[in-house]
């Protein structure tokens, strides 16, 4: 099981905002302006606002590639030229988006980034390579063709999720339902950074629709996320030294969870549920089923858990 040193904040992530990377950042963006159309369009600064649109979403479509940077960091400002320019080179067939960990702290520690520079590679809303080090303009055009094969490779195998090419008019597709307007307001909460406009929305999609997976698990991730945004792992770590503070077993879980640790969170709850009885046991399994929410019914983590926590109750 995880130690929440796993989760700990490293200073050189999580310390004070240099006063200094707002004027780096609009430095960068007319560099990239003054590099011509192709890198400035291919180029993107992304905060914790708008990482859901623009790399979850483009990632569906077009591999997207994360900078995590640092104006305090040398590799950062050896690194990020090449990439933009490597980037700017492929014609909008990949997309960069720079994150400043010292602005949007939040997003390297969800993915786990622990030094800069480093750089991952996303695609369909999943990581599918990366590196942490400063990489020659060769070596780095070599792990792009590498990962672009990989793409065409699963547009191969996947025709229909093949995007159409510039130019080309997408097929005619039969009108479907409207989609809910419950569900089309929580994703508008959520893209504006507003959870708990997004938690109300889930909950009426569910009083109306009480089965609706999609709403359960929008819910149980909106609820994940505000436990853990003010989370400190160094302090949960010392919490655990006491075996009585269930809570921070609990919160230990959720962080685990949201770094998508699913077996490690769901192992710790029902050790929990083993070791205890009465109200510290309930309160212990109704949280593990509100994790449970948060993955879709058929998820394999998910089936392994109910088994365990039903031996761990009878």
């Amino acid at each position: 099981m995880k130690s929440m040193a796993d989760f700990s904040r490293p200073g050189s992530l999580y310390g004070a905002v240099d006063l200094g990377a707002r004027k780096q950042a609009l430095e960068a963006q007319a560099r990239r302006e003054a590099a011509g159309p192709e890198v400035a369009s291919s180029v993107v600064d992304v905060t914790e606002e708008t990482f859901t649109s623009d790399v979850v979403d483009r990632s569906m479509t077009t591999p997207v590639i994360i900078d995590f940077w640092s104006p305090r960091a040398p590799g950062s400002a050896q690194l990020s030229p090449v990439l933009e320019k490597v980037v700017g080179d492929l014609g909008g067939r990949v997309v960069l988006a720079k994150v400043n960990v010292d602005v949007s702290p939040q997003i390297a520690q969800a993915l786990r980034v622990q030094a800069v520079p480093t750089v991952l590679a996303i695609f369909q809303g999943q990581v599918m390579a990366g590196f942490q080090q400063v990489v020659p303009e060769q070596e780095l055009r070599r792990w792009l063709d590498e990962l672009l094969a990989a793409v065409e490779q699963f547009y191969q195998a996947n025709p229909d999720a093949r995007p159409p090419a510039a130019g080309e008019e997408q097929g005619e597709v039969p009108a479907g339902p409207p989609a809910d307007p419950d569900l089309a307001a929580a994703v508008a909460a959520i893209d504006e950074g507003d959870l708990d406009a997004a938690a109300e929305a889930y909950q009426r999609l569910l009083a109306r629709l009480p089965g609706d997976e999609e709403a359960k698990m929008g819910l149980a991730g909106v609820n994940l996320i505000r436990r853990t945004m003010t989370a400190d792992p160094a302090d949960v770590q010392r919490r655990l030294e006491d075996p009585a503070d269930i809570d921070a077993q609990l919160l230990a879980a959720d962080l685990e969870m949201a770094s998508g640790s699913y077996d490690e969170a769901f192992s710790r709850i029902i050790a929990v549920v083993k070791r205890t009885s009465g109200d510290d046991r309930d309160k212990a399994r109704r949280h593990l089923l509100g994790l449970f929410d948060a993955l879709p019914g058929d998820d394999p983590s998910l089936a392994k858990a109910r088994r365990a926590l039903s031996s761990a109750l009878f």
